[in-house]
């Protein structure tokens, strides 16, 4: 009766370290995706600056 008992104990155990590695997972996934985000957004205005940058140096060159 105990190898029964330490078998489902040790399911059981086996289960709850899954359950809270799949919660550590999704958590940086989540993390992970934001900081993806951040990115972009930066990426973004750097290169609506660079734009802005490179037409008033157009018009720089026009003037001249």
């Amino acid at each position: 009766m105990f190898w029964p008992m330490f078998a489902v104990a040790v399911g059981f155990l086996g289960l709850a370290v899954l359950g809270v590695l799949a919660v550590r997972v999704f958590l940086e996934a989540r993390r992970l995706g934001q900081q993806v985000a951040d990115s972009a957004r930066r990426i973004n205005r750097a290169a609506e600056d660079l734009e802005r940058s490179a037409a008033s140096a157009a018009r720089a060159v026009d003037a001249l």
